[in-house]
């Protein structure tokens, strides 16, 4: 069993002893000290909160436990049900909401499951406001009220119709182009709330033709959740057995975005943010932010539009105080997200495929000539598992050492800068792994890249 506790949330598998796995005693443990920290700041005031949850077999008994905790605790809860990670995000800021849960674990198997903490912005907390909320994990500091203060229990099915019609509202969102070209449409929703949510959005922007692969959201995942190439054939060979302009593929909370070509071929994660962002520049000339793995194509787009582009960390949280820092007009992170301020600062499958759709209408061109438009480049991701017993600071150290005369980042594990080449490693807080992106601009030199970095590894592990 596997339970991680992070700044943003907690998650883990389900079942085991508590403390072991994601447990109801768990739950209601961290949903309690997030409602002592939400009445801590905000006094005798009525607190309500935003609560939704992916389509995991799990997720209703988990959100029946964390809205029973929080109405415990004096909290009206805004139940949105089946929903999106974006869509509750939306949902505190439009509803002048205290804060929000979302009930998913993300790309994680569906045995998986997490609560994803939100603060008054909608957004996932900081650093300083985790640390706050630390104080009310130890049970003795909980104050439930009695019967007569129990917190509301509103439903509210009407927020994924919210969170679409806000799109449709967005003035860079060209619903009329987008039903003049006549789409035709693969969509893989994972067996999530995917498969309710993008179909909703299509048809919203006036795609007639949708082909749903997976779209029944009965949270038994037909294939690994995370988006990538090698999970996504059969929305490939959709696409190519229905002549669709484009594939669609969400992960299980909908806030990442992975496409296919009319050609079956695969755009590629990296680009996802790198298309949209091209087109934002197009119309709102600015600056750009993503995090240090992701690709330099990203980089090179924003000059090509006489912006600036800044790195963050890894880690949403850091990518969008990043883009307040730097007023950016879009940014993400390269596995498929894009945060769109426009909307609101956090990643969103739903509003990347709007703003994709409607740039691929205005272009004219097939998705794979799209493709071609942009700077070319190849990253190898790669985690490298260690022994229990290795110190990886250890590791990261001597790292950091060999390539002191490198070109080199330290502020988010290292980054290190081979001409236009790059590598970076980060260590991971609750594994023994170390994960390593390299990327070149032709795929051969950045696995060599990043073959040249595994055995500085496997000298260092021999040293200690």
């Amino acid at each position: 069993m596997t339970l991680i506790q992070s700044i943003s949330g907690i998650r883990g598998t389900m079942g085991g002893k508590p403390g072991s796995g994601l447990s109801p005693v768990d739950i209601v443990r961290f949903t309690a000290a997030f409602g002592m920290w939400l009445r801590s700041r905000n006094g005798s005031s009525r607190i309500a909160v935003a609560v939704g949850r992916d389509a995991r077999v799990s997720g209703e008994m988990v959100s029946n436990i964390v809205t029973s905790t929080l109405q415990a605790l004096g909290i009206d809860v805004i139940d949105g049900g089946l929903s999106t990670t974006p869509t509750i995000e939306m949902a505190v800021t439009h509803r002048k909401l205290q804060g929000g849960i979302v009930i998913t674990a993300s790309h994680n198997p569906m045995n998986w499951n997490a609560l994803k903490l939100l603060n008054e912005q909608g957004e996932f907390l900081t650093a300083e406001q985790g640390h706050e909320m630390q104080h009310w994990i130890d049970p003795s500091n909980l104050d439930f009220v009695h019967s007569e203060k129990f917190g509301k229990y509103v439903p509210d099915p009407a927020l994924l119709e919210m969170h679409i019609g806000q799109i449709l509202e967005l003035p860079l969102v060209d619903s009329d182009a987008i039903r003049e070209a006549g789409f035709r449409v693969a969509v893989d929703g994972i067996n999530s709330s995917g498969g309710i949510a993008v179909p909703l959005l299509l048809n919203a922007l006036g795609v007639k033709q949708v082909y749903e692969v997976n779209c029944e959201p009965t949270g038994y995942f037909q294939h690994n959740p995370e988006p990538l190439p090698e999970h996504l054939q059969v929305l490939a060979d959709t696409v190519l057995q229905y002549a669709a302009h484009v594939g669609f593929a969400v992960d299980p909370d909908v806030d990442r975005l992975a496409i296919v070509q009319e050609d079956g071929g695969f755009f590629g994660e990296e680009y996802t943010l790198v298309a949209v962002a091209d087109y934002i520049l197009s119309r709102t000339p600015g600056n750009t932010v993503s995090n240090m793995s992701s690709s330099q194509a990203l980089a090179e787009v924003t000059a090509n539009h006489n912006g600036n582009h800044f790195y963050s960390k890894v880690g949403e949280v850091h990518v969008v105080e990043m883009m307040k820092k730097h007023n950016a007009v879009i940014g993400g992170e390269g596995n498929g997200g894009v945060i769109y301020p426009e909307l609101h600062y956090g990643r969103d499958a739903l509003v990347g495929i709007a703003l994709f759709l409607t740039k691929l209408a205005h272009s004219g061109l097939s998705c794979s000539k799209l493709k071609k438009k942009f700077p070319e480049y190849h990253i190898s991701k790669n985690k490298i598992e260690l022994a229990p017993d290795i110190n990886i600071a250890d590791v990261m150290d001597a790292l950091k050492v060999k390539y002191s005369k490198r070109p080199n980042d330290q502020s988010d594990g290292l980054k290190i800068w081979f001409d236009k080449d790059w590598a970076h490693l980060r260590s991971s807080n609750t594994e023994p792994i170390i994960r390593l992106y390299a990327e070149s601009d032709n795929e051969v030199k950045s696995e060599h890249i990043a073959g040249n970095i595994k055995n500085d590894i496997g000298e260092v592990l021999k040293s200690l």
